[in-house]
């Protein structure tokens, strides 16, 4: 059996993953959804880029959880990814949904086009917290208004440390064993990063016709994937 450790993206929580949970155990897997601290139910807590390492070492570990997937959806392939090479060989693969991946000393926002400045000012202007978006940010992704409405009532501003501090990889993150999911609706195109982490032998490129938040537009289909990488 595998265990899922689900995480969603920035903003968000563990709920985002209610309707991908039901299919991974209904195929016998477990599934363990995670929120990061500083949002949702954990909305409060301190929280820098290596808390959200520790937030996902501290689940695998103390649940004694073996053969482990971790998933990474958006912003969260970035603590995902040095949560993988730090639980050793309780872990399986690594998947990374339309995600940011790590880089060793450089932070989340340094690839951006900008640098980050625009993000690194907006934090600074709200409190050290990257603030909610409106509706219009989720156009063109293949979301229903219901589903935009969910996604919206359910964010919570994001600690703002987590996207400035950088990243600390022991061992090249090729190494692992992962799966990379685009998805293309929105038109984003694969980062430099990216690509030549596809050029590993162990990692593998998937494909959804949906947008920048399956886990609300393809739900099934995403759960589906999942339990591919896992071996199933």
């Amino acid at each position: 059996m595998a265990n899922f450790v689900l995480v969603a993206g920035a903003r968000l929580g563990a709920w985002a993953w209610d309707e991908v949970v039901p299919h991974l155990r209904a195929a016998g897997q477990g599934a363990h959804p995670l929120t990061l601290s500083g949002l949702a139910d954990r909305r409060g807590v301190p929280a820098g880029q290596q808390t959200h390492v520790q937030d996902i070492v501290d689940e695998v570990e103390g649940r004694d959880l073996r053969d482990v997937v971790l998933v990474g959806h958006s912003y969260s392939g970035i603590p995902v990814g040095q949560a993988a090479e730090r639980i050793g060989d309780r872990l399986s693969h690594v998947i990374f949904v339309d995600s940011s991946v790590p880089a060793d000393g450089e932070a989340c926002v340094s690839a951006w086009p900008d640098g980050g400045a625009m993000v690194k000012a907006s934090i600074a202007e709200n409190g050290g917290f990257w603030p909610l978006v409106p509706a219009t940010h989720y156009d063109g992704h293949g979301l229903t208004d219901e589903q935009i409405a969910r996604i919206l009532s359910g964010s919570t501003p994001h600690p703002g440390a987590t996207l400035t501090e950088p990243a600390v990889l022991a061992r090249p993150l090729d190494e692992l064993p992962a799966t990379y999911i685009q998805c293309l609706l929105a038109g984003a195109e694969l980062s430099d990063d990216v690509r030549r982490l596809l050029t590993s032998r162990h990692w593998r490129l998937v494909e959804m016709d949906t947008g920048h938040w399956p886990m609300f537009s393809r739900p099934r289909e995403l759960a589906q994937i999942f339990l591919q990488a896992a071996g199933e």
